[in-house]
């Protein structure tokens, strides 16, 4: 069903398929129902790509962000997105004092893991165990914890902080921005509560694949070195929290141990399985950028799942490529370039936008999306023939949809001003039948005149006047 209400959330129409991150094995997101009625887009964009501050700190500074953290917890309001799947309800250990740390539902971050290994990895993330049993963590508060001074300062306004437990080899190499690496990790709300958990998270530096503030320790990191991490909400998941375990404007607390540091592979030398899986987890994550209305990094996160989502080859070991490998590559790309379209176009970046849906529609002719799209945009532009022959081409496959209708009956409408209105009828009656909306009909009204009455009087008036002045004429 094609629509093109898109307000806040996403719809069904023609923008990115509802996202859902599944972080293992990705599965087509499905749909939900468009809403009934046409409307047009909101295409103002929402959010910048994050800054990365500097190093270093200031006491001055540090109390500053403070009474920030205070204030935004106190005000801050939570906000609803999507539910997310495969959570589980358990409890963690790792107190001292034989309690049990809370592990709420939670969502992961996107991991590049090897296929073979997802249920072995999903069966440890889920035991009761923490994953550092020698670190036991003492009771904190935050509050204290930002203003301790056995904590280094990461950034310059001390709201991303980091307390050494274990350092790393004396000439171990930090990692630097562009190179992948494996973390152990988990992450803790105030509460206590377990929202992350991950024996084997890998993640590239710099392509946002997880929050700011991991991205900003692990380059201060060496290998093997075991660190706590103390986040504030807005190097962590702001204002919009993460449904349902974190709420808005909440820091986190990780345990992290830097494990492995390579150079980044080149998609292009990775077998076709592991581009279809590595370049579904950078879709998701655009769906996920996309749901929270941050379309920059939505659209950075669709450029480079397409950057992956190739059937290219360098290496021999593809020259034997099955078709299905190659149908499956193709059609992923399709998603990712409708998603990038929609995210585009709420950017309000038309051009892009139309080159991206003349993209899909190159490899698929048929799809809806793009070809309403882009008869919507040539539209727009002026170039009505080739905009009515994929609108037209979108109404016969999918004859039911409002949208297409609604856009056709407004194409019509433009090009009433170079015909006469008698043939714009008869164009509009063949290609909606009984759709055909008033407005084409011709209003019945006259073209308004001078009232007689306001012309009567007005020679009222002037003859009263001609009057009067010839009496007054007459007494001198």
């Amino acid at each position: 069903m094609v629509s093109l209400a898109l307000d806040r959330e996403m719809e069904a129409d023609w923008s990115a398929e509802e996202p859902k991150l599944s972080l293992v094995k990705p599965e087509d997101p499905a749909e939900p129902e468009a809403s009934p009625g046409p409307a047009e887009r909101d295409l103002s964009p929402q959010m910048e790509d994050h800054q990365t501050p500097g190093l270093g700190g200031r006491e001055e500074q540090c109390r500053e962000g403070e009474d920030e953290m205070g204030s935004q917890r106190e005000e801050g309001e939570s906000h609803t997105l999507e539910n997310y799947s495969g959570r589980e309800n358990r409890r963690v250990g790792g107190r001292a004092d034989g309690k049990k740390l809370r592990k709420t539902n939670s969502w992961k971050t996107v991991r590049f893991q090897d296929p073979s290994q997802t249920d072995v990895v999903l069966e440890r993330d889920s035991s009761g165990e923490s994953l550092f049993p020698d670190y036991v963590l003492e009771e904190w508060k935050f509050e204290e914890l930002f203003k301790a001074k056995d904590w280094q300062n990461i950034t310059d306004d001390c709201l991303l902080r980091k307390k050494v437990l274990q350092p790393g080899p004396p000439h171990a190499p930090h990692p630097t921005w562009g190179q992948e690496v494996t973390v152990k990790l988990q992450g803790f709300l105030e509460d206590r509560s377990v929202v992350e958990k991950d024996r084997k998270l890998v993640f590239v530096i710099g392509e946002a694949d997880v929050i700011q503030g991991l991205e900003e320790c692990v380059i201060t990191m060496q290998r093997d070195e075991i660190t706590l991490l103390l986040a504030g909400s807005q190097y962590a998941y702001g204002l919009l929290g993460r449904e349902p375990d974190i709420p808005s404007l909440a820091p986190l607390l990780y345990q992290l141990q830097v494990e492995g540091v390579q150079e980044k592979r080149d998609p292009l030398s990775l077998p076709i399985p592991d581009r279809i899986r590595i370049g579904n987890q950078k879709r998701e994550r655009g769906n996920f950028h996309f749901t929270r209305e941050e379309y920059h990094m939505a659209a950075r996160a669709y450029l480079m799942a397409l950057d992956v989502l190739t059937t290219s080859a360098r290496d021999p070991s593809e020259d034997g490529l099955v078709e299905v490998e190659e149908e499956e590559v193709h059609a992923y790309r399709v998603k990712c370039l409708n998603n990038l379209a929609a995210t585009q176009l709420r950017l309000q970046q038309h051009s892009e936008a139309l080159h991206t849906s003349r993209d899909v529609l190159c490899l698929e002719p048929n799809n809806v999306k793009a070809l309403f799209r882009t008869g919507k945009l040539l539209s727009d532009q002026g170039q009505y023939q080739e905009a009515m022959d994929l609108l037209k081409k979108a109404l016969k496959l999918e004859p039911a949809t409002k949208a297409i209708h609604f856009e056709l009956s407004k194409l019509v409408q433009r090009q009433a001003g170079d015909r006469p209105i008698g043939e714009v009828r008869t164009k509009a009656m063949q290609l909606l039948g009984e759709n055909v909306r008033p407005f084409l009909i011709p209003s019945a009204k006259k073209p308004p005149g001078v009232s007689w009455k306001l012309l009567l009087g007005a020679l009222v008036v002037a003859l009263g006047s001609l009057v009067t002045s010839i009496v007054l004429t007459a007494r001198n």
